[in-house]
């Protein structure tokens, strides 16, 4: 692109590029692009999209290069999410560039393709460099590639060749910008003229019988059906529909078709809510609040099974369809999304759009215009349906706030639910967390007068949470001469997946879903552990199959008779005897979904049996058809991980059974038992919704731990207390704010080197600037990390903490601009507020 004269502007340009600063480049064109906006920009030896962010200054800066192209009329990140961004990216420690790629749907930040031809004669004196470009486009038939020219050339960057050989016209320079989704189209065939005589009927369509067959199906279809539907279903020939138009009754156009993955399902009838004098509580501060210019965010804590999401609907109601705002509603899980939608457009109808992962593109891009444009006002999605452009914003509902899957585990490092408050605050709209097992974090936001907490104690209809039953796991193997249970192996080299079913499940366990399935009632069974065997041992010599790239053992999956690492994907057949000392005798311990899956299958063998864990969903739609089955009452016996334990509702569930509670809860992180607590809490809520009551079963060699204690009277306000309580000395979140600071190299040693080093410069640091004493930063490490080794790389960490988030923020805005780590390939990720420390 050639400079256009007039002044040359100077603007700020983000790119997605793994560092702290903004680009400065200059624009010539006669109007500046906003703040926002895609644009296309050399950088080094190629170009990259980058989002204008403000003016540029130029101070101190030479060879200043040109924008190369403007690829949008209206910025795709809008001033509110550019503000917004701005903030996740000096809380999170991120760059700009990168979090202004998180905003978007992938589709929007695809490389651009520049291609050049020759403008006119070859002549002149040009530069070495000028005159091999230009041999280079004289022998191309067409237009070349810039890409495939530097390749081929091996010049480097071309563009101040491109430039100079652009202006003086003896090259052409097009920009093909990243090209918009294609735009999905059916054939619909529409009534152009309508024939409402008989008398000019006959005239029009009297000799052509098939020709009035159409235009009459066409009528009592109300005008307009699609092309491809009149021919297969109607059987008419294109040569009737051809007739039709050049008798002008008919014209056939291209319509866009949006994709959206529950376009071909019937919203179902929505049931009538009559909200409970708790309820209409909780909804009327809410709609009160929506009356304040600020209002602060809510935390909504009711037992499962409460109707939060009636208060969730309702309140909707008043911003969408009586205000005419729009609003956004975050799920912690792709399972929960189909449920979530089929309520919400049970009330809303095509208001409700859809984002999140399990999505094709062309359907996630969909929803996203369809938001911006304003056409639907309702964003239902996982964590990064947060960023939907809904605007103008009145309300935001992260439903099982909790839930870790919050928080993105690669940079930028944000928790939705912390991102949620700040864009609804910054909005001026409503913000509700609500959970049954709410975050400790929220908790004490709630107690500190932070959040403004609205409670639901009761069932809705006047139902009671049902009761719990534990199973201790130690009596049961000792009632068996010591067998090795849920956490044993097989003593055959293979697993046959023929051993009892008590080895697994216990005889109380047994029973009580064999009287469910006696009553064509459904069943819930939870272990939070995929595969088949945890682990392969030789037990001659002790030697446990690892993977070679993690420190993790190899989880066997029966499936497909493989090892498979759970963290890189790595994978290797099963061992026929061990590398260590050559011995046969290899047993298969450990106990996951899979190898579940099978000894129930052999206990109940009349049973319907749905298994739904990572690898039985990965399919697009798997979620979907699974609940959908479950749901229609073709399952008897629903398997799964943690996926399964929160927001399913189903009355047909009247049996919960957690085959191993134990799963979790002695792991090297301070959040493992509100973790366990939270899953149990949540998959005991699962049952006793309906008329037919319920009942859960815990199985747990613990059964005297305060977290299976409290989730058997389900007791969420003990557990806090507790739990708060275990977390002051040594102090961890909520009582302080936490940073995790992970260095990692393919080299051990490096890695401890570097750590060690980033450790001395921060404690130096926190000296120097007055951080450190009581109320200060406090540094804690470096160690190695619990998972010392993924990926190839060696991890070690420390831990920055503090009561105050502003000197917390600072100490770690010093590091990420001043540490600088030594070696070849050595990685600094800072990750603020964690959720988990592995």
């Amino acid at each position: 692109m050639s400079e256009e004269s007039g002044q040359r502007n100077l603007l700020e340009v983000a790119l997605p590029l793994p560092a702290p600063q903004t680009f400065t480049y200059a624009f010539s064109g006669p109007s500046l692009p906003p703040p926002g906006t895609r644009v296309l920009v050399p950088f080094r030896r190629s170009e990259r999209i980058g989002w204008v962010v403000g003016p540029g200054s130029g101070e101190g800066l030479s060879g200043i290069r040109p924008i190369l192209d403007v690829l949008e009329d209206e910025p795709s990140v809008p001033g509110e999410l550019l503000d917004l961004a701005r903030w996740m990216a000096e809380y999170y420690l991120a760059p700009l560039g990168l979090v202004l790629r998180g905003l978007l749907p992938s589709l929007l930040s695809d490389s651009s393709r520049d291609y050049l031809a020759l403008g006119g004669p070859c002549e002149g004196d040009g530069s070495p460099r000028e005159r091999r470009l230009l041999a280079a486009l004289a022998s191309a038939a067409g237009p070349r590639r810039v890409r495939t020219l530097r390749r081929e050339l091996g010049m480097g960057s071309l563009w101040r060749e491109i430039r100079s050989l652009t202006a003086r016209g003896l090259v052409r320079h097009e920009t093909v910008p990243p090209r918009e989704p294609a735009v999905k189209t059916r054939r619909v065939v529409r009534i152009a003229r309508w024939v409402s005589t008989l008398d000019l009927r006959e005239d029009l369509l009297g000799r052509a019988p098939r020709q009035r067959e159409a235009y009459e199906l066409l009528e009592s279809a109300g005008g307009a059906m699609e092309l491809a539907h009149l021919l297969e279903g109607g059987g008419f020939s294109r040569s009737v529909i051809s007739g039709l138009e050049e008798k002008e009754l008919v014209r056939v156009v291209d319509e866009e078709v949006v994709r959206d993955p529950f376009r071909e399902e019937e919203p179902p009838p929505p049931r009538p809510l009559v909200p409970t004098p708790d309820q209409k509580a909780a909804l009327g501060s809410l709609l009160c609040a929506l009356e304040e210019s600020r209002p602060g965010p809510f935390l909504l804590h009711g037992i499962t099974g409460s109707g939060k999401t009636l208060v969730y609907i309702e309140l909707l109601k008043e911003v969408v369809l009586r205000r005419g705002m729009g609003a956004i509603v975050l799920v912690p899980e792709i399972a929960l999304t189909p449920q979530t939608v089929s309520r919400f457009r049970a009330h809303f109808g095509d208001q409700v759009a859809v984002l999140h992962s399990g999505l094709s593109q062309g359907e996630r891009f969909d929803a996203w215009r369809q938001l911006r444009r304003g056409e639907r006002r309702i964003a239902v999605g996982a964590r990064s349906a947060i960023f939907a452009p809904v605007h103008p914003l009145g309300a935001v509902v992260v439903d099982e706030e909790h839930d870790g899957s919050y928080k993105q585990s690669e940079g930028p490092r944000y928790h939705a639910r912390d991102v949620a408050v700040v864009r609804a605050a910054r909005a001026g709209a409503v913000c509700v967390l609500g959970s049954a097992t709410p975050s400790l974090e929220s908790w004490a936001n709630a107690k500190k007068g932070k959040f403004r907490l609205l409670s639901l104690p009761e069932r809705v209809g006047g139902g009671a949470l049902p009761p719990v039953e534990v199973v201790d796991l130690r009596e049961v193997w000792k009632d068996r001469g010591g067998t090795s249970g849920p956490s044993g192996g097989n003593s055959a080299r293979r697993p046959s997946g023929r051993g009892p079913a008590h080895s697994i499940l216990s005889s109380r366990l047994v029973d009580a879903v064999r009287s469910r399935l006696a009553r064509e009632e459904q069943v819930i069974l939870l272990l939070n552990r995929r595969g088949y065997s945890s682990f392969i041992q030789c037990r001659e010599c002790g030697e446990v199959w690892r993977c070679p790239h993690c420190a993790v053992s190899l989880t066997f999956h029966r499936v497909t008779g493989r090892l498979l690492c759970h963290y890189c994907r790595h994978q290797e057949p099963v061992p026929q005897r061990c590398l260590r000392c050559g011995g046969e005798d290899l047993g298969f311990r450990g106990l996951g979904t899979e190898q579940v899956e099978r000894v129930v299958a052999e206990a109940f063998p009349g049973a319907r049996i749905a298994r739904m864990d990572v690898d039985t969903t990965s399919g697009k739609g798997a979620h979907h058809e699974i609940l959908g089955r479950f749901g229609r009452g073709e399952v008897d016996i629903l398997l799964g991980t943690q996926m399964i334990a929160k927001g399913l509702d189903f009355h047909r569930v009247t049996l919960v059974g957690v085959v191993n509670a134990d799963v979790g809860i002695h792991l090297p992180d301070f959040r493992a038992s509100e973790r366990t607590f939270q899953l149990l809490s949540q998959v005991a809520g699962r049952t006793g919704r309906g008329a037919l009551g319920g009942e859960v079963i815990i199985q747990t060699s613990l059964p005297d731990h305060y977290t299976v204690q409290a989730a058997l009277s389900h007791d969420y306000l003990t557990f806090a207390g507790r739990e708060l309580e275990e977390r002051h000395h040594p102090a961890y979140p909520p009582h302080t704010r936490l940073a995790n600071v992970v260095v990692s190299s393919p080299e051990e040693e490096v890695a401890a080197r570097e750590a060690e080093r980033g450790a001395r410069w921060v404690r130096r640091d926190l000296s120097s600037a007055g951080f450190t004493g009581e109320g200060g930063v406090e540094l804690v490490g470096p160690a190695p990390a619990p998972i010392e080794r993924l990926h190839g790389r060696w991890r070690w960490h420390f831990l920055l903490r503090s009561p105050s988030p502003r000197l917390l923020g600072q100490a770690l805005q010093r590091f990420w601009l001043g540490f600088r780590p030594r070696g070849s390939d050595v990685r600094v990720s800072l990750d603020r507020d964690p959720v988990a420390l592995l």
